[in-house]
């Protein structure tokens, strides 16, 4: 997918935004009679924001414990450098790794993964460590999620312009 990185929401997004959070599931007719905006602007407007990248995979509502991976884990990576794009490569060819961010600072790499058990994260974890170019890592087991993903207050943030 691209990603439009000049794209910002206006105000009609926005009240199809909020109506899709309260309702994920929302059909078109649906987020118009929610938001008063007639169904073909509706329509257009969700194709426009999915096209541009606004809308993100629906995948992040599958907990991946229901799939057999209860342990979350963030990875810390250093890395040499110019070994980056192949790193990546590597960690995307990982199925038990969900994310992984590009960071400033003290480590190059965050890497979100999931395992089945301790051992399984052992192995993972190792498996990270052998990509080539992969320099340390530091593994940190997420004990208990404080915070959910969420976009809903930002939505109600006012926009400056």
């Amino acid at each position: 997918m691209t990603i439009n990185p000049d794209r910002v929401v206006d105000d009609v997004d926005v009240r199809i935004l909020r109506a899709l959070v309260h309702e994920p599931r929302a059909t078109t007719v649906a987020l118009a009679e929610a938001t008063g905006l007639a169904r073909n602007t509706v329509h257009s407007r969700l194709a426009r924001l999915d096209t541009d990248g606004v809308l993100q995979s629906f995948e992040r509502r599958i907990d991946p414990a229901t799939l057999g991976y209860p342990l979350t884990a963030f990875i810390m990576v250093t890395v040499t450098q110019r070994r980056l794009r192949a790193i990546g490569d590597a960690l995307a060819g990982i199925p038990e790794v969900l994310e992984v961010h590009g960071l400033s600072g003290v480590t190059d790499l965050l890497v979100q993964i999931v395992a089945r058990d301790a051992d399984d994260l052992y192995r993972l974890a190792g498996q990270i460590l052998d990509i080539d170019g992969v320099e340390k890592t530091t593994t940190g087991l997420v004990m208990r999620r404080l915070v959910d993903y969420r976009i809903g207050p930002l939505l109600n943030q006012p926009r400056g312009g």
